[in-house]
């Protein structure tokens, strides 16, 4: 083997490992742990609604987003939305639920035309109502964390006021939350301990918590504390106060429900009873129901009915809605 040689060799491995080193440095850059905890912190402070700056990182695309989701949190009334997915807590992105959104309803779409002789317009319709559906499995498990946290809230108080009545500061009861409790509850507060200590205005880090959960048992919390921080007094009792209303609070809301049941069952009964019952009746007498998709006029009744019952659903379901 002559010295050119093997020269040649030496320095195709030493390319072959700095080509390595570089693409290994490349992903951890990108989609690394550092990456993805930059990227969500950016996110909680997005969520969070008070950070302008936070706003900026993410729109400028620093944070590790990709050009989709910069794309998207560019145009107008989309920081909501992407507030409302981290509210939800299933820890996807904006880009992956707005491409869900609209997969699903072009799925919908194209299997109506193509399966079903249907006008183009209901096809439509229902194609839209289909793209919702994601939004409102979202809207379904964002309440759900909400009331978690609601739930967990006075637990949080408690532990927070005990921790102080045993010595401990208040940005030290706040960290004990987090690391002592469990579910969204903990989370929230492990990131308000984080802002704290990585120097975030306690103003501005209370109200992104006030932001990031909009509950009103959490708006009394950080307006109880704000308020005592800035005229001053006996923490510990205003906390337990506020752990006191929150408990009864959702007492209160307990008997509601309770009282409400019959008009929600009602409301499943009728909403299920139409359908339920036409089904029933296609199976049993398929002759007697297929007027109804083969005339002209059968299929405008269908439309018509489909139509009324969404509104009637929607109607029923907002009067057996009370608000505590």
């Amino acid at each position: 083997m002559n010295l050119g040689f093997a020269i040649f060799l030496v320095l195709a491995f030493v390319a072959g490992v700095l080509l390595l080193e570089g693409v290994y440095l490349l992903w951890n850059e990108q989609r690394g742990p550092e990456a993805k905890r930059l990227e969500e912190r950016l996110r909680n402070l997005s969520a969070g609604g008070s950070s302008d700056e936070a706003a900026r990182l993410l729109k400028s695309g620093r944070g590790n987003l990709s050009p989709l989701d910069r794309f998207i949190l560019s145009l107008p009334r989309f920081g909501g939305l992407d507030r409302f997915v981290e509210q939800s807590g299933i820890g996807i992105s904006l880009s992956m639920f707005v491409a869900v959104s609209l997969g699903v309803a072009l799925f919908a779409l194209m299997g109506l035309k193509v399966g079903t002789p249907v006008p183009l317009w209901f096809a439509m319709a229902i194609a839209a109502f289909a793209g919702v559906v994601p939004y409102l499995y979202l809207a379904s498990k964002r309440n759900k964390r909400l009331d978690t946290i609601e739930r967990d809230l006075p637990e949080a108080i408690d532990l927070i006021s005990r921790g102080m009545q045993a010595g401990h500061g208040f940005s030290s009861a706040l960290q004990m939350v987090g690391e002592e409790l469990t579910g969204p509850v903990a989370q929230e507060f492990k990131i308000l301990s984080e802002e704290l200590n990585f120097g975030v205005p306690a103003e501005a880090a209370f109200m992104n918590l006030a932001n990031r959960a909009p509950s009103d048992d959490v708006r009394f919390f950080v307006i109880a504390v704000l308020l005592q921080r800035e005229t001053g007094g006996n923490l510990v009792e205003v906390l337990k106060n506020i752990s006191r209303l929150v408990r009864d609070r959702l007492a209160l809301y307990g008997k509601v429900r309770v009282l409400s049941a019959e008009g929600k069952m009602s409301a499943y009964i009728l909403t299920a009873l139409p359908i339920c019952t036409g089904l029933m009746m296609n199976v049993v007498n398929p002759k007697f129901t297929s007027i109804l998709f083969s005339d002209p006029k059968g299929l405008n009744l269908v439309y018509t009915c489909a139509i009324m019952m969404i509104l009637g659903i929607y109607w029923m379901f907002r009067i057996v809605k009370i608000r505590v």
